[in-house]
């Protein structure tokens, strides 16, 4: 006798079917763009929310994690932030709907609303595999973002910030960007909270660089203390383009950032540097998956994470080189410091090689902080929690002068050590 099992949904689960439901006939898009949200949240329905059992979602159970949903709630009075660099041109996004703002010269700008109201979005709106669970709940829910196409030969003088800002509820978006060839610019994917009240936030930036394009792109993700945040970056690299990507995460009760970069341009170069500070009850996994498909192409990726009280963290690197790409050179770190008993850092560095002629490899390391250091700072008279303080500050911010922009280096070196004063 064979026996039909169901699939129990948790409450969140629930949530997520309901709050689609509550929605439908709110969600901005023609037919293709609703049968492509119809699909995605079938296939969340059928997979429900990934487990340990899923590889990819191993050391982050979202299934057990993300306990709740909170009710979609209606767009809060907010006042826009100052830029992180002051000049800077402001993408503001309150709530999950793109304010008016003014594209600078050499960009294209059009509501993400726009695209999925004509159906031009609705080749997007998918998941970029099985364990994808970003891309269908974000694909199903979303609302509205940019979509920007910087012109070839385009050399932006002042950075670009999309100021995502929201308050509590729920708040989806999407930020598809093509920089054309030989372009030059900065761009700051900035995510806050200005609410104490949980909210769930999904978010996908889709980048295209064409061939020659020279992008700095910086997420720098301070969500509220009972925010959850699902985000997603999905990359293609051209011929010769460099891409140096940062990312901070400085918040958030729950947080999966994932990379997901296809290089497929011979020449490409990828440099990626990210910190993540986690102090308290929360929980931050960082989940990098690289593919070198095409001969002479490199990548550097150094992670540094600082962890506080019972704060548990996560750093999947997957890197993927063809049989074609001969000639790839890829390096991977991660360095932990680990300041509390009760906290916990997972890593998992990994490496599948097709290639016979290549340099990779990968390494990490987790530790306290350096007692000789620490001795050496306080036998000058400095005090211990200063001393503490300076050495993990020094930790992070050694990576961050990589930026080489002054004012930059400094504005993101203060958020930085903000949060060291307010957690160490």
């Amino acid at each position: 006798m064979n026996i039909q099992t169901t699939n129990r949904l948790t409450a969140a689960e629930s949530a997520l079917i309901e709050a689609y439901n509550a929605q439908l006939g709110d969600l901005p898009g023609d037919g293709d763009v609703l049968v492509a949200r119809d699909r995605l949240l079938d296939e969340l329905k059928k997979a429900g929310l990934p487990t340990r059992r899923i590889e990819s979602w191993h050391y982050t159970d979202l299934r057990n994690l993300l306990r709740a949903v909170p009710a979609a709630q209606a767009a809060p009075t907010l006042d826009l932030l100052a830029p992180i660099v002051a000049g800077s041109d402001v993408l503001p996004v309150l709530q999950g709907i793109a304010s008016a703002a003014r594209a600078p010269d050499g960009v294209t700008l059009r509501r993400f609303a726009e695209s999925l109201l004509d159906g031009s979005a609705a080749a997007s709106l998918t998941a970029t595999g099985e364990d994808d669970a970003i891309g269908r709940i974000n694909g199903s829910f979303v609302r509205d973002g940019f979509a920007l196409v910087i012109a070839d030969n385009a050399e932006l003088e002042r950075p670009l910030e999309i100021q995502a800002q929201h308050g509590a509820g729920q708040v989806h978006t999407r930020f598809p960007v093509t920089f054309g060839a030989h372009s030059k610019a900065t761009v700051i994917e900035r995510h806050a909270s200005a609410s104490a009240d949980g909210a769930l936030v999904s978010t996908i930036s889709e980048l295209t660089l064409n061939d020659g394009a020279e992008i700095t792109w910086i997420v720098l993700q301070q969500q509220g203390a009972a925010d959850s945040h699902l985000g997603q970056m999905r990359i293609n690299l051209g011929a010769n383009a460099r891409l140096r990507l940062f990312v901070i995460n400085a918040g958030g009760k729950l947080v999966r950032q994932e990379l997901r970069v296809e290089v497929t341009g011979e020449g490409a170069d990828l440099t990626l540097r990210g910190v993540n500070l986690l102090g308290g009850d929360t929980h931050t996994d960082v989940t990098l998956v690289l593919g070198h498909n095409v001969p002479h192409t490199a990548s550097t990726e150094i992670i540094r994470n600082v962890i506080f009280d019972r704060a548990r963290g996560v750093f999947q690197g997957m890197i993927r080189v063809a049989q074609a790409a001969q000639k790839t050179d890829a390096r991977m770190a991660c360095n932990t410091l680990l300041l509390s008993d009760e906290a916990d850092f997972s890593v998992k560095p990994e490496l599948e090689i097709f290639a016979d002629d290549v340099l990779c490899g990968h390494g990490a390391t987790v530790a306290d902080i350096d007692r000789n250091h620490l001795y050496y700072m306080l036998s000058r008279g400095i005090p211990q929690n200063k001393a503490r303080a300076m050495l993990v500050y020094a930790f992070v911010a050694e990576i961050v002068e990589e930026l080489e922009d002054e004012v930059l280096v400094e504005a993101l070196e203060n958020i930085i050590s903000a949060w060291l004063e307010k957690h160490a």
